[in-house]
Formats: C-alpha cells, structure tokens, sequence
C-alpha cells in the first residue's frame, strides 16, 4: 500500500478549499475535515458514504472514537491482485468522540480511486451533532459550482492513471 499511496490531500466541506489530486486506479488518502459543529453543538458522530467505483478503503483510527463500517454486495464481484472480492464498504461510521463546535478535526482514510481519468467523486457526509446534523450532500448540477451550495458534499478529482505494479490483475471495473 505504502509504494500506492499517492501524496496526502483534503476532502473539506463548506467553505473550505478542497485539493483535488487523486491517482486514477491508485490508493489515495482522503481527508474530510470538520470545520464547526452544528449551530453551535459539538459534532459526537460522523458518517461517509463510499462512492460506487471504490471498492477498498481502509478507514483511519481516531482516539476516543468507535469506528464503524457498512458494508454493500458487490455484483458482480471484483478480483484484484489474486483476491476475489464481494463486498465493500458502503460507509464508515465514526461515533462516540466529542468535536466541540470551535475545534477542527479530519476524518481520514485510504481508497483506491476509481481508474477512470478525470472524474469528480463525491463522498456524501453527514456530521451527527449533540442536537441536530449537518448533512454534507449537495453535488452540483451541470453548470453550478460546488462553493454556490450551503451543504456540498466533499469531493475529490482523479488524474492520470497510476501506474499498475505486475502481476496486478482488477475485473469488473
């Protein structure tokens, strides 16, 4: 994984710029920072959901939080690197931590990003709070640009393919 991972970039939502280099096929660390809570409430949970097109992640540890995952059936299954897989994850779940409402935080994971060049992929977030919810889940239509929304989901842009290490072998892309 370690010779995969592309450099470190953010996912951020609401006002917060999102860098957007993501190696097309190559594992990739995404980060979903948390700049507040909700209308002043400290945020105690934090859900992402995965995209279809990333079938492997690997969701990052936080002290003081439970980690959590859903998972969906993959069809038809995925082969990769000799490993046939049926499921993925659908979402990950951080929960039981406390984010006052002044504090910043990330939300990190590693994936590997779809293999089509050029593509915008959103991960729809909602942040749990004490009393209420953000829900960061608004992706643009054609002709609108995700910073003219109030809750856009965090996303991230996916370059040049990166380069397969052999014997390398993914179906069902």
């Amino acid at each position: 994984i370690a010779a995969g991972l592309a450099k470190s970039t953010s996912a951020l939502g609401h006002a917060l710029r999102v860098d957007k280099d993501a190696p097309a096929g190559g594992w990739h660390l995404v980060q979903i920072g948390i700049p507040h809570g909700c209308a002043g409430s400290a945020t105690t949970g934090m859900r992402i959901r995965i995209p279809d097109g990333i079938f492997m992640v690997r969701p990052e540890v936080k002290a003081g939080w439970d980690l959590s995952m859903n998972m969906r059936t993959m069809e038809p299954p995925i082969t990769s690197e000799g490993v046939t897989y049926s499921t993925s994850v659908d979402e990950i779940i951080w929960r039981g931590g406390t984010l006052g409402n002044l504090e910043f935080d990330r939300f990190n994971f590693l994936a590997l990003m779809p293999r089509k060049e050029h593509e915008t992929v959103y991960f729809l977030t909602i942040q749990e709070c004490e009393e209420g919810e953000n829900k960061w889940v608004e992706v643009p239509e054609e002709g609108r640009s995700w910073g003219s929304y109030g809750h856009p989901a965090p996303f991230v842009k996916t370059g040049i393919l990166a380069p397969r290490r052999a014997p390398a072998e993914t179906t069902a892309e």
